[in-house]
């Protein structure tokens, strides 16, 4: 045997084990937060940040304790949804911060701390440590759910969040085109690497029905991502609208699903937070 058929020490049965690497704690369970739900997608430009707003607002509707983390660090996205930018978040006197009350829903982001024209430009260790005080260093005291509002596609921030605390499972939001969902299944395999069960996939901007007719239009097609999440063992957890007016109502901070002259909205997504509550402890 030469000197490079040497496995050099490291462990029989673990070929990519360091026999001096350090121990990861295991994930902590948020004290009085009974579920962490993740709301992601493979891809950007699917409106994944209206979709978490609007389901934590739909989750809140079914009579829940509800937050909303923008773990978006990158482009955090829920104050303008939310209609809260400008203000700014404080501490109570164990220096503990204190999310901010809105629409029924405790609410915390990045964009709170930074101006609209900061650029975010950190390396993982500091991603990290900005999402581990956002989860431990936070009152966010009795939650049903904690929904977390992930960046688009796979990287540190997702890995963070599985390192530091017990997540219940992930909802990944996309669009219906064929080229979205080879982006959707990339996330799944990125969940079930990471041991987060992924609870279902919800269809974005899946039709419209125009107003003059009452005709229901599919503009990229109909039924097929359902039948891909059939085949994938994905939960298909419903279909939203593309609805007029939902750029307006995000920009001036009225969420749909709060929003009573958008009834329609509000019914979708509320059937969205029914599909999932039977999903949570």
């Amino acid at each position: 045997m030469s000197e490079h058929d040497h496995d050099h020490g490291q462990p029989h049965g673990h070929p990519h084990a360091h026999p001096h690497a350090p121990m990861v704690p295991p994930p902590t369970e948020l004290k009085g937060i009974r579920n962490v739900l993740l709301v992601g997608s493979g891809k950007g430009g699917v409106g994944k940040s209206t979709v978490a707003f609007n389901l934590a607002l739909g989750l809140a509707a079914e009579g829940l304790k509800v937050g909303l983390l923008d773990g978006d660090l990158y482009g955090p996205s829920v104050p303008i949804l939310a209609g809260i930018q400008g203000q700014r978040l404080t501490q109570n006197e164990a220096g503990r911060i204190l999310p901010i009350l809105k629409h029924g829903l405790k609410l915390l982001s990045l964009g709170l701390l930074l101006r609209d024209t900061d650029a975010i430009v950190w390396r993982g260790p500091l991603l990290h440590k900005t999402m581990r005080q956002f989860f431990l260093d936070v009152e966010w005291g009795e939650l049903d759910v904690l929904v977390v509002d992930l960046p688009p596609g796979t990287g540190d921030i997702q890995l963070s969040i599985s390192q530091l605390v017990k997540v219940s499972g992930a909802v990944v939001v996309t669009t219906p085109q064929e080229l979205a969902f080879a982006d959707v299944l990339r996330a799944v395999k990125m969940f079930e690497k990471l041991s987060i069960p992924v609870l279902g996939l919800v269809e974005n901007m899946a039709f419209f029905v125009a107003e003059d007719t009452g005709t229901t239009y599919w503009p990229f097609g109909k039924g097929r991502i359902a039948e891909h999440c059939a085949t994938h063992g994905v939960p298909h957890l419903g279909q939203i609208p593309i609805i007029a007016g939902i750029a307006a109502a995000s920009d001036a901070g009225t969420p749909l699903a709060d929003d009573q002259a958008h009834g329609g909205a509000r019914l979708h997504y509320t059937k969205l937070a029914a599909a999932l509550l039977p999903k949570l402890t």
